[in-house]
C-alpha cells in the first residue's frame, strides 16, 4: 500500500522541493517502513510488550502494591466492569484478535468463584482480570499494518506499560464506562466495534466495511491531546482537543489518480504568502496549454515565472525562450513557480508537516470547489475551507499574512499531530455513515473477505 501510494501520487501542491525530488529517497523509506511493519497478526508481539511492561516497576504487581492489594475489578466501586471486560475479551475476534489468547472461560470461572468465595479467590481473579486487560490493550495499541505512513515514528501506536494502562483506567470517573467506551482507543473505534458487535448493518458488504475501517481506526490516537484528523474519504477535517471535536471544516482532497496518502506527521510550521511550485510533469497540463491558447500574457496575469531551479533564489528565465509546444507535448521540461497573490493556488498560507509525498494542508482561492458534495480535485494535498480558522486554532492567534514576506515561515511552539486517514465507514451521531471508496483501497480487502467467507462455507 505504501509503494502504491507513492507510485500514484503526482502532486499539484508541492513545497520548496517538488515530490519528484523525494522519489529518490522513497525506496529506502519504504524498505524501512516494511521492516518495521508487523507481519501477520499484530497481536503476536503483545506478550513481549507485556513482559517489557513489567520491567522497572511498571507491571501489574506494582499497580496492586500501590493500592494496598485492594481489588480493582471486583471492588465495591467497580460496577459491572468485570462483566464488560469479559464481554470484550470473548468477542476479540471482532478486533482481529484471538479470544483464546485471553483464556476467557478460565476467567469466567475464576470470577464466579470469587463472587461466592474467599478473599484469596477474589485477589486471584482480580489480578487475572488485570493481566488479561493489560494484554488486550497492548494488542490493540499496535499498528495493524493498514498502510499508514508514519512520517514521525513517535506517532506510531505504542502499547502502554501495564501500570499506565491500569492507572488510566483507575482515574476514570467510571471503570465500567471506561471499559464500555474502550477509553484506551479513539472514540471512533468503540463505536465501529459496537456496530459490528450488535449487527447494526444492512448487508454483508457493510459488515465487511466495518471490519476494514475498524482496523484503520486502530491507528488513530487515544487520549486528550490536540491533533488534526483528516478523513479523505469524507473530505472533512476535524480539530480535536480534550478528547472531543472542537471544530471541523470541509476540505478538497486528491483526485483518484493522485490520491491523498494516509499518514501521521507533526505540523511544524505555517508558511505565509507561499509560492506554488508547479511539478515539471504537470507544467504542460496546468500552465503550458494556456500559454499556447492565450499567449505569454497568461503568465503575467496569473503570476507565473520560469525559474532555473527550485532553490530559494533561482535565476528567472525569459518565457520567450521556452518551447511551450514541447512543454505541452511532454518533450521539454520547465520549472515554473507561481508568485504569492490572490490567484496563487496555495492561497495565503499553508501548514507544513515535511514528508516524502510533498503533501500538506493549504488555503485555496477556488472557493466554489468547497460547495460541491464530492471534492476530489487536488493533486494529493488537502485544500482547506477556512485556512485562517485552522491557523487561529493551531497558533492561538490570527496569522498576519498581510504584513508577512514571501514564503515567511511561522514555527509552532509545540508541533501538532495530523492524522490523514481513509474511513469509508465512520460514526455519525448514533449511526454509521458510509462513503464511496473513491481511491479503491477497500476493494482488495472486500475481495479477500469474500474469498475467506466462501472458503469457510465450503468446509465440510
Amino acid at each position: 500500500m505504501i509503494g502504491e501510494d507513492v507510485t500514484k501520487l503526482r502532486t499539484e501542491c508541492t513545497g520548496r522541493w517538488p515530490v519528484h525530488f523525494f522519489r529518490k529517497i522513497v525506496a529506502p523509506a519504504i524498505a524501512l517502513a516494511a521492516a518495521a511493519m508487523p507481519v501477520g497478526d499484530a497481536a503476536a508481539a503483545a506478550p513481549v510488550a507485556v513482559q517489557n511492561a513489567r520491567v522497572g516497576g511498571q507491571g501489574v504487581a506494582d499497580f496492586y502494591r500501590g493500592r494496598n492489594e485492594y481489588p480493582f475489578w471486583l471492588g465495591a466501586n467497580a460496577g459491572d466492569a468485570a462483566d464488560q471486560l469479559l464481554s470484550l475479551l470473548s468477542t476479540a475476534n471482532l478486533d482481529g484478535l484471538d479470544p483464546e489468547k485471553y483464556h476467557v472461560s478460565a476467567l469466567r470461572q475464576a470470577v464466579a468463584a470469587a463472587r461466592a468465595g474467599k478473599k484469596k479467590q477474589v485477589d486471584e481473579a482480580d489480578r487475572a482480570l488485570s493481566e488479561a486487560f493489560v494484554r488486550y490493550v497492548a494488542d490493540l495499541r499496535q499498528d495493524p499494518g493498514v498502510g499508514i505512513n508514519y512520517v514521525d515514528a513517535s506517532l506510531r501506536p505504542t502499547p502502554p506499560t501495564a501500570l499506565a494502562t491500569l492507572l488510566t483506567a483507575a482515574v476514570a470517573p467510571s471503570l465500567s464506562d471506561h471499559v464500555h467506551s474502550m477509553g484506551w482507543m479513539h472514540p471512533f473505534y468503540a463505536q465501529l466495534r459496537d456496530a459490528l458487535a450488535t449487527h447494526a448493518y444492512s448487508t454483508d458488504e457493510q459488515r465487511d466495511l466495518l471490519r476494514i475501517n475498524l482496523q484503520r481506526a486502530r491507528t488513530l490516537p487515544a487520549g486528550k491531546q490536540r491533533y488534526v484528523l483528516v478523513n479523505a474519504a469524507q473530505q472533512r477535517l476535524y480539530m480535536y482537543e480534550d478528547g472531543r471535536v472542537v471544530d471541523s471544516m470541509v476540505v478538497v482532497v486528491g483526485k483518484p489518480k493522485w490520491p491523498t496518502p494516509m499518514l501521521a506527521a507533526y505540523i511544524r510550521y505555517a508558511a505565509l504568502n507561499p509560492y506554488w511550485y508547479v511539478p515539471s510533469d504537470l507544467a504542460g497540463e496546468d500552465v503550458g496549454q494556456f500559454v499556447l491558447k492565450f499567449g505569454l500574457k497568461y503568465l503575467d496575469e496569473y503570476g507565473y515565472e520560469i525559474v532555473s531551479d527550485w532553490t530559494p533564489n533561482p535565476t528567472i528565465v525569459d518565457p520567450k525562450t521556452v518551447d511551450w509546444k514541447g512543454v505541452v507535448d511532454g518533450k521539454v521540461e520547465v520549472m515554473i513557480r507561481q508568485k504569492p497573490g490572490p490567484k496563487n493556488f496555495m492561497g495565503r498560507m499553508k501548514f507544513m508537516f515535511p514528508n516524502q509525498f510533498g503533501v500538506y494542508l493549504h488555503d485555496n482561492p477556488r472557493r466554489e470547489l468547497f460547495l460541491k458534495s464530492a471534492r476530489f480535485f487536488s493533486g494529493g494535498c488537502v485544500r482547506l475551507e477556512d485556512a485562517a480558522r485552522l491557523g487561529r486554532w493551531l497558533f492561538g492567534r490570527d496569522l498576519d499574512w498581510q504584513s508577512a514576506g514571501t514564503e515567511q515561515p511561522v514555527p509552532l511552539a509545540q508541533p501538532v499531530p495530523v492524522y490523514i486517514t481513509y474511513l469509508t465507514a465512520m460514526p455519525d451521531g448514533t449511526s454509521i455513515a458510509y462513503y464511496d471508496d473513491v481511491y479503491g483501497r477497500d476493494a482488495p480487502r472486500l475481495a479477500a473477505a469474500t474469498d475467506s467467507t466462501s472458503r469457510d462455507a465450503a468446509k465440510p
